[in-house]
């Protein structure tokens, strides 16, 4: 009796931790992912933009990742969406939860619909922003690397979502929008340039 009640204290410790653990971390991301590319150097690589988000600002940060070469648009944006899903591999902020799975690709004219499992609602940490980061990492990575693609819609379980935690709409095909990204560098507006020329003129 006294070991069943050991082991019965032992799991409810563990639950406890794991409980913890998803508080603090939603996305279950402490540990920066190992860069994953085939041991075969005869293997060609491509390579790909991913988008995270920047752990001081609602931001997209980019991080450049090389992948296998693939001949199909749709094998290649699979391995992308996983990717995604394996996490940064530097100090940015994953964008989709560890358990999520990427259940289908289709691509319709400029527009992709990704089927994912449940652990992508059930998973997905509330509140507007993460939302926001989530979707438009998405499609923004899509985007980035076939040009042609520029919208995305948002399947869970072969089923369209309307939203992932209520607040982002996903009635409607999302479109790419890269004004959510980090900028670099700060390049002068016309406005000030031509003032500038003005008053060497006056001179």
């Amino acid at each position: 009796m006294k070991k069943v009640v050991r082991w019965f204290m032992v799991l409810a410790l563990l639950a406890f931790i794991a409980g913890v653990a998803m508080v603090i971390n939603p996305f279950d991301r402490d540990v920066v992912q190992p860069v994953v590319t085939p041991d075969d150097p005869e293997v060609i690589q491509r390579e790909v933009v991913l988008y995270f988000g920047d752990p001081a600002a609602l931001f997209l940060v980019q991080e450049v990742r090389q992948i296998a070469e693939c001949t199909a648009d749709s094998v290649c944006l699979e391995a992308i969406v996983r990717e995604l899903i394996r996490g940064p591999q530097t100090e940015l902020v994953a964008v989709l939860p560890a358990q999520t799975l990427l259940l289908g690709v289709q691509i319709q004219e400029d527009t992709v619909w990704l089927d994912f499992n449940r652990a992508l609602l059930t998973n997905h940490p509330v509140g507007s922003s993460s939302e926001l980061l989530t979707v438009h990492a998405l499609v923004n990575t899509l985007a980035a690397n076939f040009p042609y693609i520029r919208k995305l819609v948002i399947q869970v379980d072969g089923v369209k979502v309307d939203t992932l935690r209520g607040h982002v709409d996903l009635r409607q095909p999302v479109a790419a929008d890269f004004s959510l990204l980090r900028q670099e560098l700060e390049v002068p507006v016309s406005e000030d340039v031509a003032v500038e020329a003005g008053e060497n003129t006056d001179e």
